[in-house]
This record gives C-alpha cells, structure tokens and sequence, in this order.
C-alpha cells in the first residue's frame, strides 16, 4: 500500500451487493469480500453463514482518495443498504449481515462518526451502523470474489444485487469510472 492508495473495511450485508457496487467507483483500484469482526481465525463461508462466528460479511476496498474520499465513499455505503436494521438487509438475517465500519485510523473513525450523523436525519429510523477498530480480516474464498460480475444471472444476483447496483448507478453517477 503506498501514499496514493487508502484502505476501508465495510459491512453492508451481503459482501455480493457491497463488492458489485464499490467496483464500480472510480478511484477504487481494488475490493476484496471478506469476513471482519468475529472470534474465528480464518472462517469458513459455512461457518459465516451460522452466525455463531462473530465475523461480519464485508468488503476491504482499496482506493485512491485523491479520486475518491473516505467521505464520498461512506456516502454510497450509506445510501446502497439500510443502516437502519439491525442484523439484517432484506431478508439476509445475522449478525453476519450487520452494518458496520471497521476504520483503519483515528481519522477515518472521526469522519464516520460525522458522516452517520450528518445523514441521521435523511432516514426514517435511527442508523444502527457499529463502527469498530479494524479486526483481523479474512478474505473469503475465491468464489465469493467478483461475484455478481461472474454470475449476473444467479438468482439473488438477477433479484438483489442487480436492482440495487442499478439504482446506485442512477445515484452516484457522477463517481463512476
């Protein structure tokens, strides 16, 4: 990692909606879906899905924040998944689907914690987003990696992940590649 590149790890549900969406930022050189957060050394997508492990579905996006702010990217990891359930998008339930941030410094915690409170306002329930120190982050296996682009017709691709990119599209377009 040198200077001109940054790391974020984010939990917005299902690491296939977060990774498809942040691919396709301009600045984002790299997204990695992953497990963050949990007790269990090197986790298994079996062991993830019990919710016994602690760890959170997530995404370690790598970017270049002269291309792409840590803010401007908390605002599409806001807007793109419901900040406002607790342990749950859609009807993804556990602890493994929770919203979280898990920042890599003392800035990036200062800048989630105001950018959560700054859009507190633009939704209907309180944001339970949890924002924790970086934990060990484990990749998840290769299949899960570049999901939706290799399975665009999978069925919770074609019904999830692909309506939901759609919409971040029209959203953030002005942050596309």
């Amino acid at each position: 990692m040198d200077q001109e590149t940054c790391l974020a790890t984010l939990g917005g549900g299902c690491f296939w909606c977060t990774e498809a969406v942040f691919q396709q930022l301009r600045g984002v050189t790299e997204v990695v879906s992953g497990y963050c957060g949990g007790h269990v050394e090197n986790p298994t997508y079996e062991q993830i899905c019990t919710g016994a492990t602690g760890h959170a579905e997530v995404v370690r996006v790598t970017f270049a924040p002269a291309e792409l702010t840590f803010e401007q990217l908390l605002e599409v990891f806001f807007q793109t998944h419901d900040p406002t359930t607790l342990n749950r998008q859609g009807a993804d339930v556990g602890t493994q689907y929770r919203s979280v941030i898990f920042y890599h410094d003392a800035s990036q915690q200062t800048q989630a914690e105001a950018t959560m409170g700054r859009l507190a306002d633009a939704f209907p329930s309180p944001i339970v987003t949890e924002i924790s120190p970086l934990a060990t982050f484990f990749p998840a296996e290769a299949y899960h990696q570049n999901y939706f682009a290799r399975n665009p017709q999978q069925g919770y691709c074609a019904a999830v992940v692909g309506p939901k990119v759609d919409k971040f599209r029209i959203r953030f377009s002005d942050l596309l590649r």
